[in-house]
């Protein structure tokens, strides 16, 4: 339980992080350190859903995709939430292995899409958490 209120703490920090950048006015260096923010903070999205699923379900998923399909399963996540988290993990892996001005502008555009749902999903996983 420890592990998961440290992964809480540090997914709600990066969340801030990246939620902070969407009132900036838009610039490249402002879309740069969006999506980096973006890449870390769904690293800590997923991993932090993998720790609920394995202490508060007994499921132990090994990839981000397989952890958003376990939440389905499990029904913590929405059909519609799912197909959004799992275009942001395609999204994350598009920035972090083939970095092209064009990609960078359509994952931008996404963002704050993304950032909703991670909100959404970092408060379900708190009340869940303090539940019990």
């Amino acid at each position: 339980m420890e592990k998961l209120t440290r992964n809480l703490k540090n997914f709600e920090k990066a969340l801030q992080s990246l939620e902070a950048l969407q009132k900036e006015e838009y610039s490249v260096i402002l879309r740069d350190a969006t999506l980096q923010r973006f890449e870390y903070t769904v690293e800590l999205f997923w991993k932090t859903l993998k720790t609920w699923l394995l202490i508060r379900e007994g499921v132990d998923c090994a990839s981000p995709k397989k952890c958003i399909r376990e939440a389905v399963s499990n029904g913590f996540l929405s059909n519609p939430e799912a197909e959004t988290a799992l275009q942001m993990i395609d999204d994350r892996n598009l920035l972090s292995h083939s970095y092209l001005e064009e990609i960078a502008n359509k994952i931008y555009k996404q963002h704050s899409r993304y950032a909703a749902l991670m909100r959404e999903v970092l408060n379900r996983l708190a009340n869940e958490t303090r539940a019990g």
